[in-house]
């Protein structure tokens, strides 16, 4: 699997490189900054890109936009955005779109190496991830509105893995619970919030977060 990789830091760049060698990648361009990125997406069409928010030369959301950039002359371009916090405005940008195939993690996560490659082999499959973090902060706005008052708490802990882009599978796993209490607690979480149901994983995921950004 081909990826491009934005990091300003060498270090971390160096890191990063070597951890997705290790684990099957193949890195065919690890670049320091906006421009760099943004040729690399469009020459290499990687199959996963993995993004710093913020390059050079504005050290502000550079990377972010690069990838937005690439991705709009190339629909559905698999990115994995890395950030040092959680900005809404980062994630809502990232998710307008709803092609799928994009996480937002905070570089906290990198450490840990296994949830780093499952977030990078998610994104590479269509998927969507989000930190949870960032999960947490949505429906914080949710709660404050009343949107998701209604849940119970079992019903809210699977909306969470849900918005994180797990599957019933995954959820069921998780929770210590069926597959078929994850699909009913799924339907009535879709009723509660008045959003269409679909079979479709990632479609569901976007769904729900688009229902909680607004």
């Amino acid at each position: 699997m081909r990826v491009v990789l934005a990091e300003d830091l060498f270090l971390l760049r160096d890191g990063l490189v070597r951890t997705l060698n290790e684990h099957g990648f193949d890195v065919v361009a690890a670049v320091d900054n906006g421009p760099g990125l943004l040729r690399a997406l469009l020459e290499e069409r990687p199959d996963v890109a993995v993004v710093d928010v913020r390059l050079p030369p504005t050290h502000t959301d550079e990377g972010l936009q690069a990838a937005l950039e690439a991705r709009r002359h190339h629909r559905g371009l698999p990115v994995l955005v890395l950030s040092q916090y959680v900005d809404q405005l980062y994630a809502n940008e990232l998710l307008s779109s709803d092609d799928g195939a994009v996480g937002y993690l905070l570089k906290d996560r990198v450490t840990d190496t296994s949830q780093f490659i499952d977030a990078v082999r998610r994104v590479a499959a269509g998927g969507t991830v989000l930190d949870p973090q960032v999960i947490r902060r949505l429906l914080a706005r949710g709660e404050a509105r009343g949107t998701i008052s209604a849940l119970t708490p079992r019903e809210r802990d699977v909306l969470e893995l849900m918005a994180e882009g797990r599957s019933n599978t995954a959820i069921a796993a998780t929770l210590h619970f069926s597959e078929s209490a994850v699909a009913k607690h799924t339907a009535n979480i879709f009723a509660k919030l008045g959003i269409a149901p679909s079979a479709e994983d990632n479609r569901r995921v976007l769904a729900v977060l688009a229902y909680l950004r607004r």
